[in-house]
C-alpha cells in the first residue's frame, strides 16, 4: 500500500484477498507499516453488520489489545502470534468491505483535519482509554445486533484518527455512549428477567 493511501482503498486490497478465511497476520501484511489508526478501523468494521459469535470476542480481544499499546503509547501494534492466527471468513470481509467502502469514501470527502487535541501524545493515550471501554463492551455485547453501534462507533473513531478529524472522533465516541447504554439495558433487562424468575418459584 502506498503511503498516503486511504482508508477505502485499505479495505479494498484486503477484501481482494484471495482464500476462503482472512489471518489477522493477512491483515497486519496489508496493513504494513500502518499507523495504529487503520488497525482499529478494520477492528470495528466486521461488528458493523449482525455476526455470530465468535466473531465480536475476537475482535473485541483484539481491540483491547491495541488500546492498551495505544494508551502506553507505543508507536507501532504489537500481536502475539496466536492472535495472528485468529480468521475470519473472506465472504464476510468483503460483505462488510462492499458496504463499508461507499460510506468511508464520502465521510473521505467530507473530512479533514480539525480539533487536532487527539494528535497529542495526551490526546492519544486519552483514545487509548476510550478505545479501551469500547472493547470491553465489545466483548459482552448482546448478540447479534449489541455489537453494531459499538463497531460504528469503533470504526468512526479509527477513520477520525487516520484523517486527524477531531469531529468524526467524537461522533465515534456519541455513538459508543449509545451503544454502551444498549447493552447495559439490554444486560438490565435480562438479570431483571431471571431475578423475577427465581422470585416467583
Amino acid at each position: 500500500m502506498a503511503a498516503g493511501a486511504r482508508t477505502s482503498d485499505v479495505l479494498t486490497v484486503l477484501a481482494s484477498q484471495e482464500g476462503e478465511r482472512l489471518t489477522v497476520a493477512d491483515i497486519v501484511a496489508v496493513l504494513r507499516d500502518r499507523a495504529f489508526a487503520l488497525l482499529v478501523v478494520l477492528l470495528g468494521l466486521p461488528n458493523c453488520l449482525p455476526m455470530p459469535p465468535p466473531i465480536p470476542l475476537v475482535c473485541g480481544l483484539l481491540l483491547l489489545l491495541v488500546a492498551i499499546q495505544i494508551a502506553a503509547g507505543m508507536s507501532a501494534p504489537w500481536l502475539p502470534r496466536r492472535l495472528l492466527g485468529q480468521s475470519i471468513r473472506q465472504a464476510d470481509v468483503q460483505r462488510a468491505v462492499t458496504r463499508a467502502v461507499p460510506v468511508l469514501k464520502r465521510l473521505e470527502r467530507w473530512s479533514r483535519p480539525r480539533l487536532s487535541v487527539f494528535e497529542t501524545a495526551i490526546g492519544m493515550r486519552g483514545m487509548g482509554v476510550a478505545l479501551l471501554a469500547l472493547a470491553l463492551a465489545l466483548i459482552v455485547a448482546a448478540p447479534l445486533i449489541g455489537q453494531i453501534p459499538l463497531g460504528l462507533a469503533v470504526c468512526l473513531v479509527g477513520l477520525g484518527l487516520v484523517e486527524r478529524d477531531g469531529i468524526l472522533v467524537l461522533a465515534g465516541l456519541g455513538i459508543g455512549l449509545f451503544g454502551v447504554a444498549l447493552n447495559a439495558g439490554f444486560a438490565y433487562a435480562v438479570i431483571s428477567g431471571i431475578a423475577g424468575l427465581f422470585s416467583l418459584g
